[in-house]
Order: C-alpha cells, then structure tokens, then sequence
C-alpha cells in the first residue's frame, strides 16, 4: 500500500470508528456462517455434513460446530488486521493461534486448517477496502488481497514448511493451496464464485446452487486432499466425476440431487475428501455474502 492509501485507510479508520468496528464485525459473522453453509449441505461427496461423516471416520458435523465455535472471533480479528494495514507476519501469527484454538476445539483434528488461511486472506483483504471506504466487490476483494500480500504469499510458497498437501503438491506437480493464494485464487473468483450466482440466477435454490458451484470447484481445482488420500488417479477420478456431473445438467438436472448422492457414495468407497473444494465452496457463500455488486 503507498503513502496515500495508508492515510486514507487510518482517516477513515479515524474518522468512522464505530461505522468500522461494526463492518469488521460484520465480515467476521459472514465467515463463519460461510463455513457453516458448507457443513450443513448435502450431499457433498466424501465431505463431513449433518448426515453423515462422508469418507473420515475421525470427525463428524458436531467436530465442525466445536471448530467453528473455537474460530468465532478469529475472522473479525483479521479483517481489522487488514484493516489497520497489518503485514502479512500479523495475519500468519493470527492464523496460527486461531489453527491452536481449532485444535484444541476438536482434540487435534484438523477440520478447518485450510480455511483457516484461505477465508483469513478473504477478510484481511474485505477489512482493508472497509478502511479505505471502497465496494466490497470480488473485483476490489481479489485486487487487494494481490496489491498488499501478493509478495508475501509468493514468498510463502517458496519457503513453506511441508505439509499433506504441500507434499501432494509436489510429488505431483500439483498448483499447492498457497500457489491457488499466490495467484489471487482463481479457482474462486474465476469458476466457484460466478458458478453459484449462475446458478441462482437460472432459479436453482440455494441448496442446488452450492451444490453445482461445489462440482464446478471440484471439477478444476488441483485439490491436494484428493491427491494425498488417493494419489493422482483419485484426483482425476473425482474431477472426472465432477465434469460428468456438469455435463448432465448439474444439479439443476431433474435427478441432480440424486446423481451427487451416488458421487458421494463413490468418493466413500474410495476415501477420497474434496477438501480444498469445499473451502472454495465456503469462500464463495463468504464473498457472495459480503459483494452485493458483480
């Protein structure tokens, strides 16, 4: 961020404190009900729901609740982080401790480490154009995000510890979680976001419409969950699932419901936990619900 912009920021900050605590509030309440939006649907193939526990057999949707509970304030924290032009250092150390309170919430499984990160950058970078008094839209969200931790993430990715995913990554030359970051996350506003608001507007209910932008995510994303539970021939084993589950009309068909139901019960059989998809799917109701314009 230049000079200018950085005063901008602090005299709006200055100026409209309680109009800005509220909005950052506002942002954080938006991620977390995004994360509930993905756990209560259903089906979602080899995915914890209220139904049932999909392909894991250490979590189910009661593991999630704790998870979210545990992760309430952390979302709001961070977009007044970006608020206050923090630097990229901040937003880690805030998103290791909110990842120690999701732990200790859950007893140690991972449920929400990716969104976590992923949904972390999303409010920094809605806080930040709230301190500027600029629109929440996806245009101005991914903008920012590039304009003031694009290095940083680009950094990241050349120094990140290794993890499932990065390893995934690696051994299959696959674009890693921080790369899909790095590049402003393609990914979501490119494919996940305009699927599910096409969706609505081709008059799919609001169950319908994530379920179709949860394949379309599904059907492009390098998904290391995919690959570190089934290796590459999992990974393209669900994006084939995926593009055939489009291509029969999605879940706007008339058995739309019924074809992703016997998905999940493929990606069962086969352990296979689109994980990285259903982060998307979750970044997607976040944004959806934070732009109001295109």
């Amino acid at each position: 961020m230049n000079v200018t912009m950085q005063a901008h920021a602090q005299d709006q900050l200055h100026l409209r404190p309680g109009a800005i605590a509220s909005q950052l509030q506002a942002i954080g309440r938006a991620a977390t009900t995004a994360l509930y939006d993905e756990l209560r649907l259903d089906p979602k193939p080899g995915l914890v729901s209220f139904v049932d526990t999909g392909s894991h057999t250490d979590m189910n949707g009661q593991t999630f609740m704790r998870s979210l509970f545990a992760l309430r304030h952390y979302f709001a924290r961070i977009a007044a982080a970006g608020a206050h032009s923090a630097p990229f250092a901040a937003l880690q150390t805030l998103g290791v401790a909110a990842e120690a309170r999701m732990l200790r919430a859950t007893a140690g499984i991972n449920t929400h480490r990716g969104a976590i990160f992923t949904l972390g950058l999303l409010c920094a970078s809605a806080g930040a154009l709230v301190a500027q008094g600029s629109p929440l839209t996806p245009h101005a969200v991914r903008a920012a995000l590039l304009e003031r931790w694009g290095a940083d993430l680009r950094h990241r990715c050349q120094h990140a510890a290794a993890s499932n995913g990065q390893r995934a990554a690696h051994r299959y030359r696959l674009r890693s979680a921080g790369e899909e970051a790095m590049l402003g996350f393609p990914a979501l506003f490119d494919i996940t976001l305009p699927a599910l608001r096409q969706a609505r507007m081709r008059g799919l209910d609001v169950r319908r419409a994530r379920l179709d932008a949860l394949f379309h995510a599904m059907a492009v994303l390098a998904d290391t969950n995919l690959a570190h539970r089934g290796g590459l021939p999992g990974l393209r084993f669900a994006q084939a699932s995926a593009r055939a589950f489009l291509d029969a009309g999605g879940a706007g068909a008339p058995d739309g419901v019924a074809q992703a139901q016997a998905i999940h019960r493929a990606f069962v059989a086969r352990r296979l936990s689109p994980g990285g998809a259903a982060d998307m799917l979750a970044a997607a109701c976040l944004l959806d619900r934070l732009c109001i314009t295109p």
